[in-house]
């Protein structure tokens, strides 16, 4: 079974701007395409606007935020936010969601808010809104790797949106398809040096809570992905990644010799320092791995959290 992205339609090059542009994505549509099916979604569309349409925008009217065009008519608030819960409710099985960045149905942030006066003119605008549309996916679904177009362009945030998709959806495919504790436990277990390399502290607090929560199964399952993809959208820093690449080392130290040891430590530090790209210790680990096959280490998903030839760790 593919895995499925929900992705707004302009971005996949579809002419359903306002002005019947689009804004084709060339990662989207020419990398990660090889490896995923997408579901588009035009919200204006979908509620009734037509391509071209009068340009619409978020504004605070009498205290009160919607969507209408510049002069406060043409309101779709309420259209806009019926069709994202729609959708949200539908949205099962999606493993992420890429939106438009800015704009006031699919943006995740910072999307102008324009203060009008009693004669419906701007008179300010602030950079703190969030799509209408939007807005409805996320708060339905707290798990689901969500990212904006223009934020992919920078590319830690791009290997870890597309890190936390496939980690979720192992999560669907695996656990939430056969919903055990032993089906979660063994989730977490091969992806505990990802989780380290994001966090510590959460790879710690959530060993923690598995280890001693009695909670139904379902409540588990719940609390357990939600925190478990909020600590992977941190991103993991070169010292963070350093700390996981030694503790992975230390399963094969008594099979190397000393001077392999020794280059495999400097690699580390290399990288720690900068001097060095992550796929350097990574692919002596690799190297390491297939002389001397660990099972636990091969099951991490840490040492391949997506298809190579995505080529995302290139830059790290």
């Amino acid at each position: 079974m593919s895995i499925i992205i929900g992705l707004s339609a302009c971005l996949a090059g579809q002419e359903v701007r306002f002005d019947k542009s689009h804004k084709k994505s060339n990662f989207v549509m020419n990398e990660l395409a090889r490896h995923v099916e997408f579901k588009t979604f035009c919200p204006e569309v979908a509620i009734g606007l037509p391509i071209p349409r009068p340009t619409i925008r978020q504004v605070i009217d009498n205290g009160v935020i919607k969507v209408c065009r510049p002069d406060g008519s043409g309101d779709v608030t309420e259209a806009l936010a019926e069709y994202g819960q729609k959708v949200a409710k539908a949205s099962g099985d999606l493993s992420g969601f890429i939106f438009t960045a800015k704009s006031p149905s699919c943006g995740m942030e910072r999307v102008k808010i324009y203060h009008i006066d009693e004669d419906h003119k701007a008179t300010g605008s602030e950079m703190t809104g969030v799509g209408m549309f939007a807005k409805q996916i996320m708060e339905h679904n707290p798990a689901l790797p969500c990212e904006e177009n223009g934020r992919l362009n920078d590319p830690n945030i791009r290997e870890n949106f597309v890190q936390r998709v496939f980690a979720y959806d192992d999560w669907k495919k695996n656990v939430e398809a056969d919903l055990t504790k032993h089906n979660i436990l063994q989730f977490h277990a091969r992806h505990k040096y990802m989780l380290l390399s994001h966090s510590q502290k959460d790879y710690k607090e959530l060993g923690n809570f598995l280890g001693t929560s009695d909670l139904p199964t379902e409540e588990l399952a719940s609390h357990y992905i939600v925190n478990f993809m909020i600590a992977l959208k941190k991103i993991a820093s070169r010292r963070a990644h350093a700390n996981t690449l030694m503790h992975i080392q230390g399963y094969f130290s008594k099979h190397m010799q000393k001077e392999e040891k020794a280059e495999l430590t400097e690699q580390i530090e290399q990288y720690r320092q900068g001097l060095v790209p992550l796929m350097a210790p990574l692919t002596l680990l690799k190297h390491y791995q297939r002389i001397h096959p660990n099972e636990y280490i091969g099951n991490q998903r840490y040492l391949d959290p997506y298809p190579a030839d995505l080529r995302l760790r290139y830059g790290l």
